[in-house]
């Protein structure tokens, strides 16, 4: 990354928004993670949020590394895995470190296929594993033999399915063209991606039907397609990773550049500190929740998927997706378009490449400013899946959460020393 002085802070925050708003991204492939992952070698794991130790992960996490282990043939039973991982056999690293994003866990290991974005602009490339569907699926601690033959399937045949796809498009698949379609359909692409991912299906089903493959694996890997409607969520991901860490070209001004979770510390990094990550104790995300299940059984937010939040979609522009407004506990519109309106507050601008007619055709926001967030006391909110908080378990709701103002206070007082602007 080069450095550039700016003579204010508006001045920096409007290079970092530039570079977000001029960025394109494209899907260019799904690949072996250590295939395209130089950092991710054998006994390895990546997982979501700030750097975080086993023994202080919550019960999702920690699933979700037990079912990393089996899924890789490292242990052979559950109780093996758990002891290699409180043993220390097991070594860690935040995706946020490898150019990459998780949800929730976030556990990636060294042969889980990843989906490949490139931002062409910025010439950098970020990572994300593909999404499993929902319920009792590894990001969300599951891992049970039904989650890890589902894991095999998507190594053995899914992956190289969508690789040979992807294979087809000279440029890969435009990210830029699919969002704005998509979030004129009612999509913000945390919770609701539902007609990105008929999209990204519609995209690509005729060249998947092409391949020189058995056509009971085309038929398995397009019904798969057809009923994943949160499939387009990891490709947001990665696609908001990709631009975001093109911005953070700009080594100046108060813009956010990440948002993660970890279950026990809410994180976030900042234009103006590069990789430092400041943060604070999490929250616990309320909504609405699958029969059976309960507030008092929710696990801690979790997952880098708030990236998508620091992209300026997701519960920023929860006034794009009013279909999705009661499952997210906000209410009905009204209540969502208040949000959205709220979110601008800390905003910078907005994201003339996304518009949203149900917000008078308002694009998307752009660029959180850690002053505005400290200022006015409103604090990103974010549209979240809600896990059990014991390992096994699954996905048991969706809501939303608060990001903790602490971690911007302490942002801007980290930029303020490096300005030498206070002791």
């Amino acid at each position: 990354m080069r450095t550039t002085t700016y003579p204010t802070v508006n001045e920096a925050n409007q290079a970092v928004i530039d570079k977000i708003s001029s960025s394109t991204p494209f899907l260019v492939d799904v690949a072996p993670a250590h295939h395209v992952m130089e950092a991710l070698g054998e006994r390895e794991l990546l997982h979501a949020g700030p750097p975080i130790a086993y023994s202080e992960m919550t019960g999702p996490m920690q699933g979700s590394c037990i079912g990393a282990l089996l899924f890789e043939g490292w242990a052979s039973t559950a109780e093996e895995a758990e002891r290699m991982l409180k043993a220390g056999d097991i070594r860690f690293k935040p995706c946020h470190s490898v150019d990459a994003v998780g949800p929730m866990g976030g556990i990636t290991s060294m042969n889980m296929p990843v989906l490949v974005v490139k931002n062409k602009a910025e010439n950098n490339t970020a990572y994300c594993i593909l999404n499993e569907g929902i319920g009792k699926v590894l990001r969300f601690g599951a891992y049970s033999e039904e989650v890890v033959e589902r894991l095999v399937w998507m190594q053995t045949i899914l992956g190289p399915t969508l690789s040979k796809a992807l294979g087809q498009l000279p440029e890969g698949l435009n990210l830029n063209v699919l969002v704005a379609r998509a979030i004129t359909m009612g999509d913000e692409f945390h919770q609701r991606n539902i007609a990105a991912s008929a999209l990204f299906l519609k995209e690509l089903s005729p060249y998947i039907v092409g391949l020189d493959i058995p056509a009971e694996q085309k038929q398995e890997v397009i019904q798969f397609l057809a009923d994943t409607d949160q499939f387009f969520l990891n490709i947001a991901m990665a696609m908001a990773k990709a631009v975001m860490d093109g911005a953070r070209t700009i080594e100046s001004g108060t813009v956010i550049t990440a948002m993660s979770r970890n279950g026990r510390d809410f994180g976030i990094k900042m234009s103006g500190t590069g990789d430092e990550w400041f943060t604070a104790p999490v929250n616990t995300p309320e909504g609405l929740f699958f029969s059976g299940y309960s507030q008092e059984e929710a696990n801690p937010d979790i997952g880098d998927s708030a990236i998508t939040e620091t992209f300026g979609v997701g519960g920023m522009v929860i006034v794009a997706a009013p279909g999705v407004t009661r499952f997210l506990g906000a209410g009905g519109f009204e209540d969502a378009l208040a949000i959205s309106n709220e979110m601008t507050e800390i905003s910078i601008a907005h994201n003339a490449n996304f518009s949203i007619p149900t917000w008078d055709f308002k694009g998307a926001c752009l660029g959180i400013d850690a002053r505005k967030v400290v200022e006015t006391g409103i604090a990103p909110i974010i549209n979240t899946g809600i896990a059990h908080k014991n390992a096994g378990v699954g996905q048991i709701g969706a809501g939303t959460v608060r990001a903790p103002l602490a971690c911007f206070e302490k942002a801007l007082e980290a930029y303020a020393k490096k300005l030498n602007l206070i002791d």
